[in-house]
C-alpha cells in the first residue's frame, strides 16, 4: 500500500486544480488555450475520472480491510430487561409445582464477543491482498490515462503541422501562380499554365480547410480526456514534431519483456488477486479447524419477587467463556465451499496466464512498430530532401526558360506529400514510444 504516495497526489491534484482554475479562466476569455505535452500529462493525472474512481476502489478496499480487522474486537452492549411469570412453577426443593406469580428484572452492561478466529484471520489476510490489488489499479489506471493524454496531445501536434504544411504549400503554389499570371499579361507564358496552378492552389486552399477542421476535431478529443471544457480550443505549444526517444528501438524484445513482466502494475494487481484467492481457500479448508471462541461478561444487578411479597435487589455479575466448532454449511466438511474457493483461485491463476501472454504480445507489437517508424523516419527525411532540392532544381530551371508548369507542380505537390508524410511518422513514432513505455509498465 502506497499511502504516503496518495497523499502526495492528492496534495498535487489540489495544486494542479487551483493551477487549472487559473488557466481555464484566462482561456475563456480568449476561446484558446495553449499546452505543452507536460502540461497534458500533469492534467491527465489531475482531472481524470477513472482514476478518481480507482481511487475509490482502493478506498474502499481499505475499509473493507478494517472491516475484517474489527471481527477481532468484542461488542459492547447496555440495557435492562424485564420478566414476569404467570403460572405454574416448580419449587426447588422440594420439586412441588405451585401456582405462581413473580417477577425480576436486571439493569446492567453487558460484554459479548464471538470470534470466528479461523474466518477472521484468513479474511483479514486476503483482505490486504486486496488492498494491494486495488493500489496497483490505481497505478495501472493513471498510466492509462498518461498515455491517452499523451497519444491525443501527439493527435493535435500532428494536426497543428499539417495546418502550417497546407498553408505553405498554398503559400509557394500562390506565389508561382502570381508569376505565372505576371508572364501571361506579358503573353510570354501559356493561359492553360496558369489554370493549371491556380486548380493546383485551390485544391491545396481545401487542404488547409481540411487540415484546420483536424486540428479542432483533435483539440476537443484531448479537452474531452483531459475533462476539460471542449468548447475552449487547446493549441500546442510545440513548433515542431520532433522524434522522442523513450525506449531504444533496437533493445532486445526479450529485455523489454523481462522489464514488463516485472514492472506492469496489471501483473502485480494480478498477483495480489491470486495471494487473495488463496488466502480465501485457505479460510474455507483451514478455517474451521480452528474453534470459534464465545465469551459474554454482564454486570449489573437483579431484582424482584413475587407478586404482593417483598422485592429484593442487589449486584449481580455473570461470565460465559466457550469454544465451538461449527460442522457443515460454512465449517467442517463443507465441501461445495472449498470447492468453489479452489476454483476462485484456479481462475486467478489461469488468469494470470493469459495476462502474461497478453503482455509479452503487447510488447513485441509496440516493439515492432517503433522499429518499423525509427526506419520510416530515416526514409522521410531523404524523401523531404530529395522533394525539396528536386523544387529548389526546377525553379533553377524555370528561370532559364527550360522548366515547364507542369514540373513545378509537380515538385510542389512532391514536397507537400514528403512534409506531411515526415510530421505524420514523426507524431506516429512519438505515440509508439509513449505506447512502448506503457507497454513496459514505465510510463
Amino acid at each position: 500500500m502506497k499511502s504516503g504516495a496518495s497523499s502526495v497526489r492528492r496534495s498535487i491534484s489540489t495544486t494542479l486544480a487551483i493551477a487549472l482554475g487559473a488557466c481555464v479562466a484566462q482561456a475563456e476569455t480568449a476561446q484558446t488555450y495553449p499546452i505543452d505535452l507536460p502540461s497534458a500529462l500533469r492534467l491527465a493525472g489531475a482531472q481524470n475520472v477513472d482514476i478518481e474512481m480507482a481511487r475509490q476502489a482502493l478506498r474502499q478496499a481499505e475499509a473493507d480491510r478494517v472491516i475484517a480487522l474489527e471481527r477481532f474486537f468484542p461488542s459492547m452492549e447496555a440495557g435492562v430487561s424485564y420478566h414476569r411469570r404467570d403460572g405454574l412453577a416448580q419449587a426447588v426443593p422440594p420439586g412441588t409445582i405451585s401456582d405462581a406469580h413473580f417477577q425480576s428484572y436486571t439493569p446492567g452492561a453487558a460484554v459479548t464477543a464471538e470470534i470466528a478466529l479461523g474466518e477472521a484471520i484468513y479474511n483479514a489476510l486476503a483482505a490486504r491482498q486486496l488492498v494491494r490489488a486495488s493500489d496497483e489499479a490505481l497505478e495501472a489506471q493513471r498510466q492509462d490515462s498518461m498515455l491517452a493524454a499523451a497519444l491525443g496531445y501527439f493527435d493535435l501536434a500532428k494536426a497543428k503541422a499539417l495546418v502550417a504544411v497546407a498553408r505553405q504549400a498554398v503559400e509557394t503554389s500562390g506565389d508561382y501562380q502570381q508569376q505565372l499570371h505576371r508572364a501571361v499579361a506579358l503573353g510570354i507564358a501559356f493561359k492553360g499554365d496558369e489554370l493549371r496552378v491556380q486548380t493546383q492552389t485551390e485544391g491545396y486552399q481545401i487542404g488547409v480547410r481540411r487540415a484546420v477542421e483536424g486540428q479542432r476535431v483533435a483539440a476537443a478529443s484531448l479537452a474531452e480526456t483531459l475533462h476539460l471544457d471542449p468548447a475552449v480550443e487547446l493549441v500546442p505549444q510545440d513548433v515542431d514534431l520532433a522524434p522522442l526517444t523513450l525506449v531504444d528501438a533496437y533493445e532486445s524484445s526479450d529485455a523489454l519483456v523481462k522489464r514488463a513482466l516485472t514492472s506492469r502494475p496489471e501483473l502485480k494487481q494480478s498477483r495480489a488477486l491470486i495471494a487473495a484467492a488463496r488466502q480465501s481457500n485457505d479460510g474455507a479448508r483451514y478455517g474451521p479447524l480452528v474453534p470459534s471462541v464465545g465469551a459474554a461478561a454482564f454486570t449489573g444487578g437483579l431484582g424482584g419477587g413475587p407478586e404482593g411479597g417483598p422485592s429484593n435487589f442487589g449486584a449481580m455479575r455473570d461470565y460465559v467463556v466457550g469454544l465451538s466448532w461449527r460442522v457443515g454449511p460454512g465449517g467442517l466438511f463443507d465441501f461445495g465451499r472449498i470447492d468453489a474457493s479452489e476454483a476462485k483461485a484456479a481462475t486467478a491463476e489461469l488468469a494470470e496466464v493469459k495476462l502474461i501472454d497478453a503482455i509479452t504480445a503487447q510488447v513485441v507489437e509496440r516493439l515492432t512498430r517503433v522499429q518499423s517508424l525509427s526506419d520510416q523516419i530515416e526514409l522521410a527525411k531523404r524523401n523531404l530532401a530529395a522533394a525539396s532540392e528536386t523544387l529548389r532544381l526546377t525553379r533553377e530551371r524555370k528561370r532559364f526558360g527550360v522548366g515547364i508548369a507542369l514540373e513545378d507542380i509537380q515538385a510542389v505537390q512532391a514536397l507537400n506529400q514528403a512534409q506531411a508524410d515526415f510530421v505524420s511518422i514523426s507524431a506516429e513514432f512519438n505515440k509508439a514510444q509513449y505506447g512502448l513505455e506503457r507497454a513496459v509498465g514505465a510510463l
